[in-house]
Formats: C-alpha cells, sequence, structure tokens
C-alpha cells in the first residue's frame, strides 16, 4: 500500500504546486497577454503528462509482466487515496 500512497501524495503535491506558482504568476504579470493562455494550455498538457505518469506508470508495468489482478488494485488504490486528498482539499475549501 506504501506505493499507491506515494502515487497520490506526489499527485497532490503537485496540484499545490502549480496552484501555488500560478498564484504568484498572476501577481506579476500583466493582466491581460497573449502567454497567458498559451501557458496555461501547455501546463494542462504537463499535468496530463504528469498525472498519466503517476497514475499508469507502475499499474501498466505489472499488467505487462502479467500481473493484472495486481495492476487493477494498484491504480484503483492510487485512485482511492488520490480522491481522499480530494475530498480534503474540498473540506478546507468549505471550512476557510
Amino acid at each position: 500500500m506504501k506505493k499507491p500512497f506515494l502515487h497520490a501524495l506526489t499527485a497532490a503535491l503537485y496540484i499545490v504546486v502549480i496552484v501555488l506558482i500560478i498564484n504568484i504568476v498572476t501577481l506579476i504579470l500583466p493582466k491581460e497577454t497573449i502567454l497567458i493562455p498559451m501557458s496555461l494550455l501547455s501546463l494542462f498538457v504537463l499535468s496530463a503528462a504528469v498525472m498519466g505518469y503517476l497514475f499508469l506508470s507502475e499499474p501498466l508495468q505489472l499488467y505487462l509482466d502479467n500481473q493484472k489482478k495486481e495492476a487493477v488494485a494498484f491504480f484503483i488504490k492510487t485512485v482511492g487515496i488520490f480522491a481522499c486528498f480530494a475530498i480534503l482539499f474540498l473540506i478546507l475549501l468549505l471550512i476557510v
């Protein structure tokens, strides 16, 4: 169970870091520039790649090693733990 937790935690921390960076950058950059949508679209693509790696790399490796039950279990555990982080973020949003 240690590795799915680490993958989910890394995904949650990645989101926290990206949001903090976006908050800092929006204070520095001017309000209207063509670079903002370009940067955000690039960040979206980068985030999809990072999340795909975090959520699918280990299960895919297990699946290709013919450990199908373990692959599915790893993926479900990772998504479940990440869902707990998402719920935690929502609870924090409601409290603050």
